[in-house]
């Protein structure tokens, strides 16, 4: 689900850069420097599950991981799929470096809406965890598929077939993500659950200054 170059007007090109460019740069304030290695680790997590691609016509599905990643890393998810795609484009050439903007933006957005809808419906529970994050999974390919819909929509009229085939084609991945999101939240849960805490809350001593007489 990459977005190649030249298959964007320049002005969608160039508006979806500057969008992202300002969505990583929140995405990195909100980025502890603490969580920086878990950034890298599903980041790379990220960018190897996205190198394994199937053809289908004139298009080609793979994982893609949006809903996890949000759930795992919250805010910071739109830092560390732009990582991945640049990393991505530079090596590989999946993608394009004009095309950027567009494809962070089309992975990014539906990483921050799960991350959310993750934190807000999670409950405590084992099972409803493995069940939200299963949604979340599901929900953020179904998301991805959309955005690429539209941003293949907006390009003209000759990709409009092109468009339709991406959306179909990603429905199995959508089962796929959320069969396998439900099962790495269950995991999560049982060995490392402060791995699912609320990454869109802030942390304690980030609100209240350090009250403690220093010596």
């Amino acid at each position: 689900m990459h977005i190649s170059d030249g298959v964007l007007p320049t002005t969608i090109a160039l508006g979806t850069g500057v969008v992202s460019l300002a969505i990583a740069t929140w995405s990195a304030k909100r980025s502890p420097a603490e969580d920086l290695p878990k950034v890298a680790v599903i980041s790379a997590a990220f960018f190897v599950a996205s190198l394994v691609h199937i053809p289908l016509g004139p298009t080609s599905i793979h994982l893609l991981l949006p809903g996890i990643v949000g759930a795992l890393l919250g805010p910071a998810a739109f830092l560390a799929i732009l990582l991945g795609l640049v990393l991505q484009s530079l090596l590989f050439q999946f993608g394009g470096l004009t095309a950027l903007g567009a494809n962070a933006l089309m992975m990014g957005l539906p990483a921050l809406a799960c991350g959310l809808l993750f934190q807000t419906l999670r409950g405590q529970s084992r099972k409803r965890q493995a069940i939200t994050g299963a949604f979340c999974g599901g929900l953020g390919v179904l998301g991805s598929a959309l955005i690429l819909a539209i941003l293949l929509a907006l390009s003209g009229e000759d990709f409009l077939g092109v468009a339709k085939l991406a959306l179909l084609a990603h429905l199995p991945v959508v089962v796929i993500e959320a069969i396998a999101a439900g099962f790495i939240v269950s995991f999560l849960v049982r060995v490392k659950p402060e791995l699912l805490e609320a990454p869109f809350t802030l942390r304690k001593e980030q609100i209240l200054p350090d009250t403690k007489p220093k010596r």
